[in-house]
């Protein structure tokens, strides 16, 4: 099942210059439950190309959101920036097939 099917929001926004945050809102306790333990920080560092050891995971359970900070491959308003405020993140997530 895509993620964006069975989650509430996928967002990406800026985290500053050098990073990018993207959520995963869910509505039921269930759905988290189901997010957190299946989508692996693995997989999610290999969708955005970043190494493991520099994506920051945080399972935030009493919001029921799951977020991830990567670094932005360009430092933010550069003149290869293609995504000033980070939000097309979001959509290769929304797409992730989910075990």
């Amino acid at each position: 099942m895509r993620l964006g099917d069975l989650v509430l929001k996928v967002r990406s926004k800026n985290a500053g210059p050098f990073w990018v945050t993207i959520d995963i809102f869910c509505d039921r306790p269930e759905i988290f439950r189901q997010v957190r333990d299946n989508l692996h920080t693995r997989a999610v560092a290999e969708l955005y190309r970043v190494p493991e050891q520099l994506l920051k995971r945080f399972d935030i359970e009493d919001l029921r959101v799951v977020k991830f900070s990567i670094p932005r491959p360009v430092v933010q308003g550069s003149a290869a920036d293609r995504d000033m405020h980070g939000a097309q993140y979001a959509a290769l997530l929304e797409e992730y097939e989910l075990d």
